[in-house]
């Protein structure tokens, strides 16, 4: 399956720098993979990430992709009143979502 990705933040200078495309880039990966499976592939730890947003909604790390979602990931250090309006908080420990 192909998603397409984005990453924010020093995430985006991180993967830059390693040549891994990161705006708007097309990822090929198994089919019902999970955020955690993107990071694997990226070589980015769980904690330089703290938000993943799917098709513009937040999400768990568990939460099985389809063909065709657009992921972000967003990493700490977001101010206070945009973590609340995005919905950053404690995404990474929620119940799987779809």
């Amino acid at each position: 399956m192909k998603i397409t990705f984005n990453a924010f933040g020093f995430l985006l200078f991180k993967l830059r720098e390693n040549n891994i495309p990161c705006q708007n880039a097309i990822l090929e990966l198994k089919e019902e993979a999970t955020p955690k499976d993107i990071l694997e592939l990226l070589g980015i730890k769980e904690e330089e990430v703290e938000g993943v947003f799917v098709n513009g909604k937040i999400k768990s790390f568990d939460t099985k992709l389809k063909d065709g979602d657009r992921v972000a990931l967003v990493p700490p250090g977001t101010p206070g009143p945009y973590r609340h309006l995005l919905g950053i908080r404690d995404c990474k420990h929620k119940g799987s979502s779809t």
